[in-house]
């Protein structure tokens, strides 16, 4: 670990460092911080332990790069942020460094929420706080919407059961067929949102990651659309080539695979 923070602050020498680190600023690091932790999802879900190795290095020189600029500005250092964790880590887990004794899942589940509020309220201008404050812009959108979802039922804000939710879902879409007969873009623009977040208020009332979800349905067109890709191959034709029958008959071909 020392080496690593000695190459970094290396790097970001202003005599003798890299230009291009040097440069750099927290704003302009935070597509690559991103890139790199789908890059980490990415080899745990091909089970490739040599490039999930490799990844876990690059992301934990995200974190590297972070603490050594907050570290020229005299706000932290690398030191610092793994006291912090350290802490945190601690105060989340009273089962297992205190004596405090928690019965299942569930009891454990509470009292991780609980010491979360916690750390909000204290941090936060009671005045001002929001519930849903500290949910990351950044997040991808579902996921967001997801952890928007989760705080606001938490507090009592959220169906009791899941057919409202299905119910709900298909009242979305029958205001996006109105929208789409009115050729109101604006409206199509939102209710299409509103379709999406009530697919993620479904997943969630279902136990499903709705982030997780759409990844393996992502891989899953992949892998059909290949195999699409493959047979007009080997039969010397292009997409262009076929109807809309000829494609669907293969998209069959391929999920009966």
């Amino acid at each position: 670990m020392e080496k690593l923070l000695e190459i970094m602050a290396a790097l970001r020498d202003p005599q003798s460092g890299c230009p291009w680190d040097i440069k750099q600023t927290f704003e302009t690091i935070i597509p690559y911080t991103l890139e790199e932790a789908y890059e980490v999802a990415d080899a745990i879900e091909s089970g490739d332990m040599q490039e999930l190795k490799s990844e876990l290095g690059d992301l934990l020189f995200q974190v590297v790069f972070y603490a050594q600029m907050a570290k020229e500005q005299g706000d932290f250092e690398f030191a610092d942020v793994v006291e912090t964790v350290s802490e945190k880590l601690i105060r989340r887990h009273p089962h297992v460094f205190t004596s405090v004794d928690c019965k299942d899942e569930a009891e454990l589940h509470e009292a991780w929420e609980k010491s979360k509020a916690a750390e909000r309220d204290k941090q936060a201008d009671a005045n001002k706080a929001s519930i849903l404050d500290g949910v990351a812009n950044a997040l991808p959108a579902l996921k967001r919407a997801q952890k928007l979802q989760k705080r606001a039922a938490r507090e009592g804000f959220d169906w009791p059961e899941v057919a409202p939710v299905l119910e709900k879902l298909e009242e979305e879409v029958q205001e996006l067929r109105h929208a789409m007969q009115q050729n109101d873009r604006a409206s199509i623009f939102e209710e299409t949102g509103d379709i999406l977040f009530s697919c993620v208020n479904l997943a969630r009332h279902l136990n499903v990651d709705a982030e997780e979800s759409l990844r393996g349905c992502n891989q899953k067109f992949e892998q059909r659309f290949s195999h699409i890709e493959k047979s007009l191959n080997r039969a010397g034709r292009s997409f262009q080539s076929c109807s809309i029958e000829e494609l669907e008959a293969l998209w069959q071909e391929a999920k009966a695979k």
